[in-house]
């Protein structure tokens, strides 16, 4: 099988043995895909089935009552999207992607066979479950508890070791399409406040947000800074190798 984004990822946590890979294949067989700004499935929708993201950029985000709209996560290439959707059969969540996408269509009955025939693979997927809970729990202390700037810098941080792993960031920095106001909606932030926390890091010397690039100037300054402990993502972080 063809090295995925996927693959990698659950490559990280385990070694993907000829019948695992093969697993893998046959759950790549319904291949769809979908334009930017209209959403894949909407918050209380049910029925529908998991994808995994092959190529471009999603976001998960809930509307509150007001209108508002709070991100609670993005997706890149390797992730599931609503995984747990099918899982307990309807969505607490939309999801919309950012760029025109390419993903795969993956039913429960499809998952259900796969885990039956593969108990490691089952366990792989799990891992990568829980490590996607243990970033949102860490996005909850990054709005509670982090200034504004190290608010910032631990994301950028923390985006950037989820790209390395599927083999889409390095220690220079990432190619980056999410715009301020999405920073915004995802970091409890305006977006005018967006501007002034990225101006402030780049005027630091730390990291610069210019043009879709992501650029590390200090890689290591910015990781003192933002306190960031990549423990909870439950890998070796690439870029400190």
């Amino acid at each position: 099988m063809e090295n995925t984004p996927l693959v990698r990822k659950l490559g990280a946590f385990v070694a993907l043995s000829d019948a695992e890979l093969s697993v893998l294949q046959r759950l790549h067989k319904r291949r769809r895909n979908f334009v930017a700004g209209r959403d894949l499935f909407h918050q209380g929708q049910s029925g529908q089935a998991a994808y995994i993201l092959a190529s471009g950029w999603a976001f998960s985000y809930k509307i509150l009552p007001d209108g508002q709209r709070q991100i609670v996560d993005f997706q890149i290439p390797g992730d599931f999207l609503g995984l747990r959707s099918v899982l307990l059969h309807i969505s607490d969540h939309s999801i919309e992607p950012i760029t025109n996408i390419e993903v795969t269509e993956v039913l429960a009955s499809d998952l259900l066979e796969a885990f039956s025939q593969t108990p490691r693979l089952a366990t792989a997927i799990l891992w990568a479950a829980s490590r996607d809970e243990a970033m949102v729990v860490e996005h909850l202390v990054n709005i509670g508890r982090r200034n504004a700037a190290e608010r910032m810098a631990h994301f950028l941080l923390e985006l950037g070791a989820r790209l390395a792993l599927v083999g889409m960031g390095s220690r220079a920095g990432y190619a980056c399409p999410l715009t301020q106001y999405l920073l915004a909606d995802a970091l409890g932030l305006s977006a005018v406040h967006v501007n002034r926390v990225l101006r402030q890091l780049r005027d630091a010397g730390m990291v610069t947000f210019r043009e879709g690039f992501v650029t590390f100037d200090t890689y290591n300054r910015l990781t003192e800074f933002a306190d960031f402990d990549p423990t909870y993502l439950d890998q070796v972080n690439p870029l400190l190798r």
